[in-house]
Order: structure tokens, then C-alpha cells, then sequence
């Protein structure tokens, strides 16, 4: 017997794609969403297993599946280390936090660069909004890497997915 249909509109409905569950059962995996194109998504998907990445955010003001399809599960929203991923990651914060939902970690994924001040300001005023804001360190060796899970961590980037799975409450896999 399944369990009763959580209360969706037809927006929301229409917007989850098919291969994800609406009914009661769901595996514990983290949903992982790009406040934009080359967040670093996909990257910590493969090193945060069980984890599935969802596309990128679009340009719409309100995108209408992320609280929907990660109902039940942990979200994490990745964006890059600049001032206006900071701002496509409060635009998306703040569209999961319309629809209900709540985002467990925004991930700063670094692009070797240092970070502007009005970048760390906005990633400041983020952690009232989610679980926690963790800045991932940049790999050199993604560069030339085919796979993202054929490459060689620094200890610093270990500690960065440690605590990313501590807030989430998983467990860390032997890296």
C-alpha cells in the first residue's frame, strides 16, 4: 500500500520529472543543484555518494521542481567562489526557501582564484538561510582529470566533504 501523496500543485507536479519518486519512500541520497552552469555539481556528486546531481538552475526568478523533487532528502546547492555565483546561489536559496523546502549546505566550490569581499558577504548572510555554508578548496589535478573520482584529494578538500557529511549526518567513506 502506498503511502499518501504529499500536497503538490499542479506547477510543482508538472515539473518533477519522471524519474523521481512522489510517493513516501526515497533513498537517502543528497540532491545536489547548481545555482548555475559550472557550480562544481556534478564534481561533488561523484564525491559525495550516494548523490544525484540535478540540472543547473535556470534564468526563471522562481525554478519550480527543487523543494519538490528533494522532499525527503538532503539539498545541497554548489556555486563557484565569485561575486555573481554568490548571487545566483541567494536566488536560489531563496527559491527552495519559497517553495517550502530548506537547503542543508551551500557548497563554495573555489576556482583557485581568491574570493571578493562582496562575495563573502552574500555567502556570510547565507548561512542564516541554510544548514551551513562550506567552502570547497580548489583540485588543480580536475584539470586534466577525465573522472573527478580517479583524482587525488588534498587533505583540505577531504576535510571540506568530511564536513559536508557531518552536517548532513552521512558517513565518510575511506578516502
Amino acid at each position: 500500500m502506498r503511502p499518501p501523496r504529499p500536497a503538490a500543485s499542479a506547477r510543482d507536479t508538472a515539473a518533477v520529472p519522471s524519474r523521481v519518486s512522489r510517493y513516501g519512500w526515497q533513498r537517502r541520497e543528497l540532491v545536489i543543484w547548481g545555482a548555475h552552469g559550472g557550480a562544481g555539481s556534478s564534481t561533488l556528486a561523484a564525491w559525495l555518494q550516494p548523490a544525484w546531481d540535478m540540472n543547473p538552475m535556470g534564468p526563471e526568478p522562481d525554478p519550480p521542481y527543487p523543494a519538490a523533487v528533494s522532499h525527503g532528502r538532503l539539498l545541497l546547492v554548489a556555486c563557484r567562489n565569485t561575486t555573481s555565483s554568490a548571487r545566483q546561489a541567494t536566488a536560489a536559496v531563496a527559491a527552495v526557501t519559497r517553495q517550502g523546502g530548506h537547503v542543508a549546505v551551500v557548497a563554495v566550490v573555489s576556482d583557485g582564484w581568491p574570493e571578493p569581499a562582496a562575495a563573502t558577504a552574500r555567502f556570510r548572510l547565507l548561512e542564516a538561510q541554510a544548514g551551513a555554508v562550506i567552502r570547497v578548496p580548489f583540485v588543480p589535478g580536475l584539470r586534466l582529470a577525465d573522472s573527478p573520482s580517479g583524482v587525488p584529494l588534498p587533505r583540505q578538500v577531504r576535510r571540506a566533504l568530511d564536513q559536508i557529511r557531518a552536517v548532513t549526518g552521512r558517513i565518510s567513506p575511506d578516502l
